[in-house]
């Protein structure tokens, strides 16, 4: 069975634990100083958080399979997509061996589809996620565009 992967950036990482912590009503199973991750079950998502070096919000979407029949079934449905599929093949990432490729959606959001083989020491060197043009770069303070300001809005 599939599960949902959502990755989010954070600032702090400890603050943030403790609110998805209490919105999920579960601790993470994997924390570390700059990551942290819950394999929920009610909803089945695989969702995580880092600061690794990245603008707060959300840095991309997945899909994680539990086996290689699985994975080869989304790699197929990568292809027929369309677009610039990146197989990044068997990797660190996140404290985690993986095999794994990614994919921008229409709106320019990435997608990975990876299956999970063991685990790492390290979180990885991002090479997959940088030739993905994973979400949102930070930028030093001094020269980062600053936002346009938004118009108030009646409605929530």
């Amino acid at each position: 069975m599939k599960r949902l992967h959502v990755h989010v950036s954070v600032e702090d990482i400890t603050h943030s634990i403790g609110f998805y912590s209490a919105l999920f009503a579960a601790q993470p199973s994997v924390v570390k100083s700059d990551y942290a991750k819950w394999m929920l079950e009610d909803p089945r998502v695989n969702f995580a958080i880092s600061t690794r070096g990245r603008e707060p919000g959300l840095d991309h979407l997945g899909i994680q399979v539990e086996n290689t029949d699985e994975l080869h079934e989304v790699y197929a449905r990568l292809r027929e997509a369309g677009g610039n599929v990146i197989e990044q093949g068997q990797t660190a990432c996140c404290y985690a061996q993986s095999e794994k490729s990614w994919i921008d959606d229409p709106a320019g959001i990435s997608w990975e589809t990876f299956h999970t083989t063991g685990e790492s020491t390290v979180y990885g060197d991002g090479s997959g996620e940088n030739q993905a043009r994973v979400a949102h770069e930070k930028q030093s303070a001094c020269c980062a565009p600053q936002p346009a300001a938004k118009a108030a809005s009646p409605c929530c």
